[in-house]
């Protein structure tokens, strides 16, 4: 009999128990579900922090005092457009001080060299000290009607429009008197407006600036700077921004956001006085801080004659302001125009 062949078999490799399959499938669909929430996720996020949409910024035409000429100002409006849409900048809702409450606090007011006793205007002698109290980064029309509550008399310094405050110029010239918060290049200040003059800038670059703030605010005859170390504390750009300001019979405040300001210097080259800052009310932006800054502003102003306080627009400020009117009542609080 012949012998059969056995084959032998081939050893098969066992397939995936079904736990090993439901657990892969558990763990694929946990992958997706969390990769897909990410994406939503990151979505709604981008969408969040997009830039808020603004209204393109409109310049109405501007007529003048005596209304016999009209000045058109579409080249300024286009020059506008183009600095504000540059590389899309988000800007913050209301303007930064260069001096945060977490920093040094800025350098003192001027002294009395500085001052240079020469007046501009002769006002009638008073018994009382004066004080003018200049309130900055004035923006919106929320601004203007808390400052007016307040009920006291305050200088408005209202900065030139942007695409959050498109309006600030419209508004300023609704005023009967206002000052230009003029934007000025800082040493470190990583929120400039976007129109800030720069040592960069050239003469005649510096004068077609002044041209087009005349143009917003037609009535301007007081500049103080927003910001603004770097470009004070420089002497050429100061020549020639205080010659300009000058020919155009606007007077310049130094806001003295630096010890190492060239404006008293350049004043006295001129044969102007030089009007400076003696105190920043809100650096520290709490009520009790406020206040302890104004009392300081009177005490100075006792001991000088005059002096000139800055503000801002916040509740702190203009709450501290109102509940100090008994105190107040010790100087003669006056405009920028009047001191």
């Amino acid at each position: 009999m012949s012998k059969r062949k056995t084959t032998t078999k081939k050893s098969v490799k066992k397939a995936p128990s079904s736990k090993i399959v439901g657990f892969i499938k558990y763990t694929l669909v946990i992958l997706i579900a969390s990769i897909s929430a990410i994406s939503v996720g990151y979505f709604i996020g981008a969408t969040a922090i997009e830039e808020p949409k603004c209204e393109p910024i409109k310049i109405p035409k501007i007529t003048t005092k005596d209304k016999k000429e009209v000045i058109s100002t579409p080249a300024l409006t286009k020059k506008l457009k183009n600095i504000l849409n540059r590389d899309r900048e988000k800007f913050p809702v209301s303007a930064v001080h260069e001096y945060a409450a977490n920093i040094p606090l800025p350098p003192k007011g001027p002294t009395l060299e500085e001052k240079n006793k020469n007046e501009v205007i002769k006002e009638p002698k008073s018994d009382k000290p004066k004080l003018a109290i200049i309130i900055d980064d004035v923006s919106f029309s929320w601004d203007v009607k808390a400052i007016k509550k307040v009920g006291i008399p305050l200088t408005m310094s209202f900065l030139p429009p942007n695409k959050i405050h498109p309006d600030s110029a419209k508004l300023a010239r609704a005023e009967k008197f206002y000052m230009v918060h003029l934007p000025m290049e800082a040493m470190k200040f990583n929120t400039p407006e976007p129109l800030t003059l720069k040592v960069s800038n050239t003469r005649s670059e510096i004068k077609e600036h002044i041209t087009d703030i005349k143009k917003l605010f037609p009535e301007v005859r007081f500049i103080n700077n927003h910001t603004g170390s770097r470009f004070t504390s420089d002497e050429s750009s100061m020549k020639s921004l205080i010659s300009i300001l000058r020919n155009e019979n606007i007077n310049f405040i130094d806001s003295r956001t630096t010890a190492k300001t060239k404006a008293p210097m350049i004043m006295k080259q001129f044969n102007l006085p030089y009007v400076g800052r003696d105190v920043f009310l809100d650096h520290y932006p709490d009520i009790k801080s406020i206040k302890k800054e104004i009392k300081r502003a009177i005490k100075i102003a006792k001991k000088h004659g005059s002096a000139i306080a800055i503000g801002h627009p916040h509740k702190n400020t203009l709450e501290a302001l109102s509940e100090s009117k008994e105190i107040l009542k010790e100087v003669q609080l006056v405009r920028i125009d009047q001191l």
